[in-house]
């Protein structure tokens, strides 16, 4: 008798791929690190210009601005001649030999800004060795001013994490040359002010970069939130012209459909072709309102209910200039051109750019004066709604909306082909002018 033993194997790669959290997070830190300073060091990243739309140097002379544009250049350049000068306080060999090397990694920041801190690293011994009247070890003078500006410039052109490995690695130099590979003869070690002094400084600036990216990041969601907002007010106003055309629509189409069916009735022994037509028109009407009603009504909310009484139209504007009047707000009416009943969509259309631009001056003019005014003219229809400015505007604080009325106004005028300017007036008023085309009748019958 044989036993057969069945043993649970794993992949060979399985428990490879299984490391510990702090693994994988020193992992990330080294990859972070050779990203940083050792693929960037040799980028070139030349320092751009300022721009000219800048907010100081906009307000200067024109003469000056093109020269103000220059001002990181020169800034970095002054400070590379501080460093320098800072070296060359004594006049010795030496001093021929340490200048170069606290000028160039200052300029090389405005070219290559990585590159520009493993310079001064690299120059750093060189520069404590050869200049030994300052008595001080592991940065010299004009190596402490040039280290500390490198820095902070590289860290401003840079993300927060490379200014954070730029202290960690000049922290670890400032360690190793403390623990006796530097010269016997210094007086002290200057690491605690060259890393106090440092960490200050990239901490500012880290603070800036983030403060940065945060007002980037807010005005962005505003811009995009103000953008779905203009969105969805647009598709609301669409569904509501949705729905007020659909309203309409069956209206006469269910007059069209009863009159049909009433026809024959009226006429005495009307002729069976007679007959058979209407009830082919009040088919085809009971079927468009059908599809009518099934397609448009997507766009009903499910506690929207029909209004009963039919959808408002210009011989109703009176009631409207009432209600507005009893409001507060003064308003005329002015009507051009010989009144005729217009299509219904256009009725409808215009009672509402009328209603959403006084409403306008209630909120945004309160105790104005407004003025309506409504042209018939051959080719369609004209509006023009102003008002002037609010008369006493420190009493009465004006209570601003949204902004979605223009954007509404504009949509209707958009489905009628129609034309429509907004903006304000010169006397700090508002107007809004409007052109609805009307097709004549011998043009709707061609």
């Amino acid at each position: 008798m044989t036993e057969t033993t069945h043993l649970q194997t794993t992949p060979p790669g399985d428990g490879a791929k299984q490391h510990s959290p702090e693994y994988r997070v020193a992992v990330d830190s080294l990859r972070g690190l050779r990203q940083d300073l050792i693929h960037d060091a040799f980028s070139y990243r030349p320092l751009p210009r300022r721009s000219p739309d800048g907010r100081f140097i906009r307000r200067l002379p024109r003469r000056l601005r093109a020269y103000a544009t220059w001002t990181p250049h020169a800034l970095i350049a002054l400070a590379a001649l501080i460093a320098m000068f800072t070296a060359s306080v004594e006049t010795d060999v030496a001093v021929l030999l340490v200048a170069p090397l606290t000028l160039l990694p200052v300029l090389a920041t405005m070219i290559r800004p990585v590159g520009a801190f493993w310079l001064s690293m690299l120059s750093t011994p060189i520069v404590g060795v050869l200049d030994r009247r300052w008595g001080e070890w592991p940065w010299s003078g004009g190596s402490f001013v040039c280290h500390l500006t490198v820095l902070t410039i590289v860290a401003m052109r840079t993300r927060p994490r490379t200014a954070g490995w730029m202290w960690a690695l000049t922290a670890l130099y400032a360690l190793l040359a403390d623990t006796g590979i530097g010269p016997r003869d210094m007086y002290g070690s200057n690491s605690g002010p060259m890393l106090i002094i440092s960490a200050m400084i990239l901490l500012c600036v880290t603070v800036r970069h983030i403060r940065r990216d945060a007002v980037q990041e807010v005005t962005a969601q505003q811009t995009v939130t103000a953008h779905e907002r203009s969105r969805r007010t647009l598709l609301e106003e669409r569904t509501t012209i949705a729905r007020e055309l659909h309203d309409v629509v069956a209206h006469h189409m269910s007059v069209v459909a009863i009159q049909a069916e009433a026809a024959p009735y009226r006429v005495e022994n009307p002729p069976p072709e007679l007959e058979k037509a209407f009830a082919t028109i009040r088919e085809n009407a009971v079927a468009a309102l059908t599809e009518l009603r099934r397609v448009l009504g997507v766009v009903r909310a499910e506690d929207y209910e029909a209004p009963d009484a039919p959808q408002p139209t210009l011989a109703e504007l009176e009631g409207l200039l009432a209600n507005v009047r009893d409001a507060g707000l003064i308003v005329d009416k002015a009507v051009t051109g010989a009144v005729r009943e217009l299509p219904q969509g256009v009725e409808l259309s215009a009672y509402r750019i009328v209603q959403e631009a006084l409403s306008n001056s209630l909120r945004h003019a309160p105790g104005a004066t407004a003025r309506v005014e409504i042209g018939y003219v051959l080719g369609g229809l004209g509006l023009r709604i102003v008002n002037g400015p609010p008369p006493n505007p420190s009493l009465i604080k004006p209570s601003p909306g949204a902004g979605h009325g223009i954007t509404g106004m504009r949509e209707r005028v958009s489905m009628l082909n129609g034309e429509m300017t907004a903006g304000r007036t010169d006397d700090g008023g508002y107007e809004v002018a409007v052109f609805l085309p009307v097709a004549l009748p011998d043009e709707g019958d061609a």
